[in-house]
Parts: C-alpha cells; structure tokens; sequence
C-alpha cells in the first residue's frame, strides 16, 4: 500500500462520512438536543439529592452540573459511534461495504478510514456540545480544554470502534434498535456519567458499584473529567485506549470475508 492510496482511500472513506454529516443539519440538532436536555433539566432535578457540589475526585467543590458535562460528552460519543454502526449496516445491506472490503487496499485500513470519519464527527459534535455549554454559562475551567481534545478523542475512538463490532453482527436494520437498547443505556446508565462510584458506595449499590468500576464507558468518562481539570488519569486512559485496540481488532476479525460480515454464502456468486 503506497502512502498517496493511503491517503486517497482515507480522503474517500472518511470525507464520505463528514459530507454526508454536512447534508444531515438534523444528526447535529439531535445530537445537541438529547445531552442539553440531561444537563438543564437532569442537573436541575438533582442538585438537591448531590447536594451543591460533589467532593470527589478533585478534592474540591464543583456543580453537579458541572460534574455531568464529561458523562453527557460520552453520550454524544457514545450515540454518534452508535449511529455510524447503523450507516455501515445499511451500506452492508446496500453492498457499499462489501465494495469497499474488495478494494486493493488492506483491509484494516478501510475500517480504519470509517473509524476515523466516525470519530472525527464525534469530536467535533462533542466540541458542539461544549460550546453550547458555555453559552449556558457552565462554570467549566476553560483553559485545559486543549489538553483534553486529545482524550475526547481516544474517548470517541473507543466508542466508534464498538460501533464497528456491532455492525459486524447485526445483520438487520430491524434489529439494530433493539441492538442500541441493550448497550446504550447499561453503559451510560452504569457508569459514573450522572453519578460519582463513591455516591454508588456509600448507597450501598454494590452489584452497580462493581458493574461501573469495570465499565470502560466509565473509564472514557473519568479520563475526560480529569482532562478537564488538566489532570492525567493513567489507568482509565489505558483501559479505554485498551479497549478501542480490542473492539478494532474484533470488528477486523469479524469482516473477514471467510468469515464474519464479509462472508459470501455458499453456493453464491463469486
């Protein structure tokens, strides 16, 4: 594979996404809408059962609307990712994938192209989100956000490249919305998105407490808050660069045309 293929496959695969994101001004209003309304109406709701602020784990006291805003970045990520899987299962059903998987490129690349137009958009739909916040008037430290553009990233890789694991074995658009109900919301649910693990603890919630520990939608969450506070969580930021490794190398495995998304069936056309 030469580096201008490289290249003109990335500028296809991946500006096919933007562009068609482009001519859908509506995935970005849905996209806005769904995480304003969690930290408006949510964090209102709340405020008196955390209390005015939650302690842990700056040391310090923040707003718990504060606190949600990394959890609802993961939200948008997290359905972004989601909505992407459906686009390749509609091209698989269409038969853009298997176009692509046939192209004289290697065929990690060609995933690798879809996983970075899906992540690219769930950045820049995550840096929406923050400045809508921000005309809101969220107390956030503004300053670290550069540093942290780095972690939302690996953040919306993880959750594109489950997107891609999904597409692999839904076979169906029929099935993909029963498919989205059982990952969406035990991950964002699950997890320290609305809650502190230390709130789960002292509530006595173990089987949650222990399920969120192990969460990697958890772990995303916790890299970006401490991001941005200009703060480096090693551990959760392994586990979710872990994790994006694993989810890729299961999609790959799994569009294998012996096997997997790919697989012709017998007796098919060659």
């Amino acid at each position: 594979m030469r580096p201008a293929h490289a290249l003109r496959a990335l500028r296809a695969v991946a500006g096919r996404e933007l562009h068609s994101f482009s001519r859908q001004p509506g995935r970005l209003m849905s996209a806005l809408v769904r995480p304003l309304l969690w930290l408006l109406v949510f964090a209102a709701g709340f405020q008196n059962v955390f209390g005015m602020a939650i302690v842990e784990p700056y040391e310090t006291y923040i707003p718990y609307s504060v606190y949600l805003v990394p959890g609802l970045l993961g939200m948008v990520a997290l359905f972004n990712g989601m909505q992407s899987s459906l686009a390749m299962v509609y091209d698989r059903e269409m038969g853009v994938m298997r176009l692509l998987l046939t192209a004289p490129l290697p065929r990690w690349w060609i995933l690798l192209c879809k996983l970075a137009g899906g992540a690219t958009l769930s950045l820049l739909q995550m840096l929406a989100f923050l400045l809508a916040a921000f005309l809101f008037r969220i107390d956030l430290d503004w300053r670290h956000l550069p540093a942290a553009l780095p972690v939302f990233l690996l953040a919306a890789v993880m959750l594109g490249a489950l997107g891609l694991v999904l597409s692999v074995y839904v076979k169906q658009l029929e099935n993909f919305a029963g498919t989205m109900n059982f990952v969406i919301f035990p991950m964002f649910f699950l997890s320290t998105a609305l809650y502190p693990l230390w709130k789960l603890q002292e509530s006595g919630a173990w089987i949650v407490h222990a399920i969120a520990r192990f969460n990697p939608f958890t772990h995303a969450v916790e890299a970006m808050r401490f991001a941005l506070y200009g703060r480096a969580l090693g551990e959760s930021l392994a586990v979710v660069a872990g994790c994006a490794i694993a989810f890729f190398a299961l999609a790959l495995w799994g569009y294998d045309p012996q096997r997997g998304a790919a697989r012709r069936p017998q007796g098919g056309p060659p």
